[in-house]
């Protein structure tokens, strides 16, 4: 029975890469179409979400339309996340600029009551301001800004909310991390790219992994078999977890739900 229902929720994760491919082509399309916009700006960290968005766009668009920008720390960023993207970049044909963002990151910090040891706060700075900068690009060429955002990322809350969360369309807000992976193999991306270990470059040595506490292979198991209306206990079993860890991703799901919404507004 553990078995049966593990094969639902796995069968259930798999996508047609073509079919999704297509949509996605088709949808970055209308939205650049219908904002009037001349193109795209995205964000590209050197990790398998932004370089998938990023061949979407180029596809749906063309490469000229796309310009790719790489936002490091440097000194404190990994060098080959800024390698990494420029290969996409390179193997894309689009436009790309690597902005060093450690000045503004220094000297922000500079003007606040800024504590180290407060780690998270402190991070966080970073992905605002790299949304600053592809701000500027959008408002300096008339384009949209591309998120990279994915569904494990927007469930979870895993996310600077006015950073990385910002972005005028996110193409890959449907799709689980399992299934990002499962579409940059279709779409031919550099194997290093797939494999790489996936991290918000919010410090050295920081992994996504390690921050939300299970694989993301077990998150999207998790958030699958809750899109097929199974309970906790069901899942926990059949992925082969405690049903406290199933409640916990649940629980954060609940906590962060403010993330995904506008400003609240009062009635008045």
């Amino acid at each position: 029975m553990t078995e049966d229902k593990l094969a639902l929720i796995t069968k259930a994760l798999r996508i047609n890469p073509q079919r999704v491919e297509r949509r996605l082509v088709a949808f970055i399309r209308k939205k650049v179409a219908e904002a009037g916009a001349d193109g795209v700006v995205i964000g590209l960290s050197g990790g398998i979400d932004s370089s998938v968005a990023a061949t979407l766009c180029a596809r749906a668009l063309g490469p000229k339309k796309v310009l790719g920008i790489s936002l490091p720390e440097i000194g404190v960023s990994d060098p080959s996340d800024v390698a990494d993207a420029r290969l996409v970049a390179e193997n894309l044909g689009i436009d790309f600029k690597v902005i060093d963002i450690a000045p503004a990151v220094k000297a922000l910090r500079g003007q606040l009551e800024f504590k180290p040891e407060a780690r998270l706060p402190a991070a966080n700075i970073l992905p605002r301001i790299r949304m600053a900068v592809l701000y500027y690009y959008s408002n300096l060429l008339n384009r949209l800004v591309v998120g990279g955002s994915n569904r494990s990322e927007l469930r979870t809350g895993y996310f600077t909310k006015y950073g990385d969360g910002a972005s005028d369309l996110a193409p890959l807000g449907s799709l689980y991390k399992t299934q990002v992976k499962e579409l940059a193999s279709f779409l031919g991306l550099p194997e290093q790219i797939i494999t790489k270990t996936p991290t918000a470059g919010l410090w050295r040595g920081q992994t996504d992994e390690a921050e939300l506490g299970i694989s993301y292979r077990n998150l999207d198991l998790i958030f699958v078999g809750l899109d097929l209306g199974l309970g906790p206990a069901t899942i926990a079993k059949a992925v082969g977890l405690s049903r406290d860890e199933v409640k916990s991703v649940i629980k954060r799901e609940r906590r962060n739900l403010h993330k995904l919404r506008p400003p609240e507004i009062p009635r008045l």
